[in-house]
């Protein structure tokens, strides 16, 4: 039979489409997505035909099962590629990829009531007038923290740029060349300089900076000193940074302002959380910091989002600033701020927030989850599979707090009738999908960074990906 002839074996898109829907990832799929899936399979296939010579030894059912294969390998790089909930057992607790900081229940719920309908984002109910956005937020900053002032904005790298534009737009900011950091992305600070209309000035050398550096380099053209936290590296041996007090009082005597990236957001005391040497907004703000920037998402546990607190005239010129518009949060976001520093301010956030929830739970209560784990694990899959419990290192992670371990605990899975590489692939695919680490002896899943009350639909994660041979 020719090529032409096969032609005909090719299923019509609407056929492929309706297979493809009746499939539990096409259930989930918009059907133009479908549709779109089946109409590149169905091309392909033609273009395999007409111009590769092999397809005239095909039979009919060939042709339908390469259709077939096609299409549903499109629907479902669609569906991966869909933002959907995952379990993160990989043990970094401020996972980047993954979204960091989940949200508490309080927030989630606080996001539902204001997405529903209507709201009080910019209206006073007092006045019945218009009012301002975020205002509870900033009165709730200011009381946790000690800040003057406070105001939200999407993200930390745009509270940066924000400040930058605001008190040094023209004009230079003496930075630490040890603090010119790459962020998520590889979007670099020095790249945020100049898109800020800021001039940068680094000073000293990667390793040691000295007080004298930074003063040596003020001129005239000098709008402010800058310190950035090694939020997502370390430096170590022959090192010397100026501390941040020190810069305070440098910049008090020149009449400067000091604008301090701390990015990781961190409001709960370091040392309750298992973070000794962490610096907390707070110790910023004391440390003499006019202005802090940091990170909504990472070890504050929130939302998206990014927080310039400081002193009353420098936050307000920030507010005042237009760009500020461009850079204003939406409903959703203050809603779940708003809900998460109340868990703080009602010293709750150790049962409430999940990040911090994650940093203080012990070892001890993991091992237990995973031994029960492991019992049920076994009853389910009988010889389908090996587990074992296991101690882990988890890390912070997310630009937090650099090469910080937490012990953890967790279980080693591992099957004879795939490869670890395999079970790992598999654990992606369920629903919900598991991010968890393969290892030699098998794949890994690190409890601290699975709520326990997702322990559960983790087991039944495993029961599900054991349950199949590989492919």
């Amino acid at each position: 039979m020719g090529d032409l002839e096969r032609l005909k074996d090719i299923p019509s898109v609407d056929s492929l489409a309706a297979e493809l829907g009746a499939t539990a990832a096409g259930r989930r799929t918009p059907r133009r997505l479908l549709v779109r899936a089946a109409r590149s399979a169905v091309e392909s296939v033609r273009d395999e035909i007409l111009s590769d010579g092999r397809a005239g030894s095909a039979s009919s059912k060939d042709v339908r099962a390469r259709a077939r294969a096609l299409a549903l390998g499109e629907m479902r790089a669609l569906s991966r590629r869909r933002l959907s909930p995952v379990l993160n057992a990989t043990g970094v607790i401020v996972h980047t990829n993954l979204g960091r900081a989940p949200l508490s229940e309080r927030a989630i719920q606080r996001v539902s009531e204001v997405s529903a309908g209507y709201s009080t984002l910019e209206y006073d109910l007092a006045e019945g007038d218009r009012g301002h956005r975020g205002e509870v937020v900033t009165d709730y900053l200011r009381e946790l923290t000690g800040a003057e002032d406070a105001l939200v904005v999407n993200n930390n790298a745009a509270a940066v740029l924000l400040a930058l534009n605001t008190l040094a737009l023209g004009r230079e900011v003496v930075v630490s060349r040890s603090e010119l950091i790459e962020i998520g992305g590889s979007f670099r600070l020095p790249e945020v300089f100049e898109r800020s209309g800021a001039r940068m000035v680094a000073v000293g050398t990667t390793n040691r900076t000295r007080p004298g550096d930074y003063e040596n380099a003020i001129r005239n053209s000098t709008a402010a000193i800058m310190a950035a936290h090694w939020s997502n590296y370390s430096i170590s041996g022959f090192v010397q940074r100026v501390e941040l007090r020190d810069l305070s009082d440098i910049c008090e005597r020149a009449g400067l302002p000091l604008i301090h990236d701390l990015g990781s957001g961190l409001l709960a005391d370091a040392a309750s959380v298992g973070l000794e040497g962490e610096a907390s907004i707070a110790d910023s703000l004391a440390g003499g910091a006019d202005v802090v920037t940091a990170s909504g998402d990472k070890m504050l546990g929130g939302p998206q989002a990014g927080i310039a607190l400081g002193r009353v005239e420098t936050v307000g010129r920030m507010r005042a600033n237009p760009l500020m518009r461009a850079m204003r949060p939406g409903k959703l976001t203050l809603a779940a701020l708003e809900a998460t520093l109340e868990a703080y301010l009602e010293d709750a956030e150790r049962d409430e927030v999940p990040v911090i929830r994650a940093l203080v739970e012990s070892r001890g209560r993991l091992v237990e989850r995973a031994t029960e784990l492991a019992g049920h694990l076994r009853d389910r899959c009988g010889g389908l599979c090996s587990v074992e419990v296991v101690e882990t290192t988890a890390r912070v992670g997310g630009g937090a707090a650099p090469e910080r371990d937490v012990a953890s605990a967790g279980l080693s899975v591992s099957s004879e009738r795939m490869s670890t590489d395999a079970l790992a692939r598999r654990l992606r695919d369920v629903r919900p999908p598991v991010i968890a680490r393969a290892t030699e002896e098998g794949v890994v899943l690190d409890l601290r960074t699975i709520a326990p009350e997702d322990d559960a639909a983790a087991l039944d994660a495993l029961v599900a990906a054991l349950a199949t041979e590989e492919e």
